[in-house]
């Protein structure tokens, strides 16, 4: 053989190599990937031939399935439109899908391996093979209460969230995020209205497609008392122990004075820790952050929860709702040493401080809950096709950041927060509520955000609910009002009482 054809029977044998090699990476390596890709329409089609899994809480859909007469046979719906879309989300023809419509897809579509006997015995039947069930824990009563009070409130208040959660088992009771979304364009099959529709929604400025009650953070104010009030507690304080106060205090190192809402408050020169929480007292706060030092008050911020990064919200044995990371700042000068103007400010939860809605939910729940806290969950259980139960919950303790007596002492100070101090407007008639009211200053000319954290015992002194209500730039001054109003609404609800 002459050497021009050797070398074109080398070139060959290189090419046929190559092209065996590429056939082996896609139909071993990448198949999977382009199996499952959006945009592979026969697999779409494919998809929606059997019937999608339904999600559910307290017995009423929230996703479910409508027949249809063209090429995708199921058309996913939303009955309940705004009201459960930040936690259910939506699932797309072309695009991926949010909420728990994507933590769970694999177990909703029928493809996850907890369905592998009810495919194998579709097979050999001949039924049709659908996606398994979600059950959630919301409480369908409190999550429409908190909606309304929400959208409704009492002082055009446009944006804002709410968490319930029950203390004892991390079950969410309530999620809800304002403004919301009707998921019901976005799952159109007629692809260019669904991309229309999100295009709108995602330039919308008012963010409704945000979660608001887990995925964004903003300045706690006062209810991040709790905290350092916890941090006190464990260093040496009770509630009887006396700390300045008085009407001005101004930092080391810092020329602007922090001062109380009003003069009513805490203008003697010592008030003791539990007068301070209830009064709310930032001048006595300030100056106890200082007296405690940075170290103390940001690990008791980590005890609790913040700088926390992995932390999601669905089932306990997998994935959900992301949940962002609160945050303390850093609290230092440049040289390394601590900014004391900068730890008083963030003691009373100003500052570089930022928590999520769910984090404040949190925080009451533990402290209802005797010092321990709960991973909070949404999927309370999967089901099959046919309704046979495949997981159930089981609660997990997530940390303990205080102990039992320092848990009762909080319970006490935040009961006289409520029945004798700033969060009045929280009480229920019959149960026990305890918490802490929250304004925080955000910008320059902005109206003030509102807070409130807080928790009820019924009559037999079980802890049924918490709950964390956040109001973005409240008009007219004293904002947590009217979050502490709505909490005792949500609180109610969640306790199995009350619709309105």
């Amino acid at each position: 053989m002459n050497a021009p054809l050797r070398k074109a029977g080398v070139v060959i044998l290189v090419l046929f190599g190559l092209l065996f090699a590429n056939l082996n990476w896609v139909q071993g390596y990448k198949a999977d990937e382009y199996r499952t890709n959006d945009y592979n329409g026969r697999v779409q089609v494919a998809e929606y031939e059997v019937p999608r899994g339904i999600i559910e809480a307290d017995g009423q859909a929230l996703a479910s399935n409508k027949l249809t007469d063209d090429e995708l046979k199921y058309l996913r719906q939303y009955p309940k439109k705004q009201i459960y879309a930040p936690i259910v989300g939506y699932k797309p023809v072309n695009l991926g899908e949010v909420g728990i419509e994507r933590a769970e897809d694999e177990f909703l579509s029928g493809a996850s391996d907890k369905l592998f006997a009810d495919r194998v015995s579709a097979m050999f039947t001949g039924d049709e093979a659908g996606g398994g069930n979600v059950v959630l824990s919301v409480r369908t009563k409190a999550q429409e209460v908190a909606w309304k009070q929400l959208t409704g409130n009492e002082r055009g208040v446009k944006k804002g969230s709410a968490v319930a959660i029950n203390p004892r088992t991390g079950a969410i009771q309530a999620m809800v995020s304002m403004p919301s979304y009707d998921p019901n364009p976005l799952a159109t099959h007629d692809t260019e209205d669904a991309a229309a529709e999100y295009k709108k929604l995602n330039a919308d400025k008012d963010k409704p497609l945000l979660n608001r009650a887990v995925a964004e953070t903003y300045p706690p104010g006062s209810t991040f008392k709790v905290i350092v009030t916890a941090a006190a507690l464990q260093n040496g304080y009770d509630q009887s122990t006396q700390i300045p106060a008085g009407p001005l205090y101004t930092a080391p190192g810092s020329g602007a004075p922090i001062k109380n809402s009003s003069a009513g408050t805490c203008p003697e020169r010592q008030v003791n820790l539990k007068e301070a929480l209830t009064e709310s007292c930032n001048t006595g706060y300030a100056q106890l952050g200082v007296k405690l030092g940075g170290d103390k008050v940001k690990k008791a911020a980590q005890d609790w929860g913040f700088e926390q990064e992995d932390l999601t919200v669905g089932s306990l044995e997998g994935t959900g709702l992301a949940v962002a990371a609160s945050r303390m700042g850093k609290i230092q000068n440049p040289d390394g040493s601590t900014d004391l103007a900068g730890l008083a400010q963030s003691s009373i939860g100003q500052k570089d401080v930022r928590m999520t809605t769910m984090q404040g939910a949190m925080i009451a729940a533990t402290v209802a809950n005797g010092g321990k806290q709960m991973r909070p969950y949404l999927v309370q259980q999967l089901l099959s096709p046919d309704r046979r139960p495949i997981y159930n919950a089981n609660p997990q303790t997530l940390r303990t950041p205080v102990s039992s007596d320092i848990a009762d002492d909080l319970r006490e100070m935040m009961v006289s927060v409520v029945e004798n101090g700033t969060g009045k407007r929280a009480q229920v008639d019959g149960f026990e509520v305890g918490g802490k009211t929250g304004t925080a200053e955000n910008a320059e000319g902005a109206d003030d955000h509102g807070w409130f954290i807080g928790f009820a015992y019924n009559d037999k002194g079980e802890a049924v609910s918490a709950v964390c209500v956040m109001l973005e730039n409240v008009p007219g001054g004293h904002a947590s009002s009217e979050a502490a109003r709505i909490s005792g609404l949500i609180l109610k609800a969640a306790a199995g009482q009350g619709g309105d």
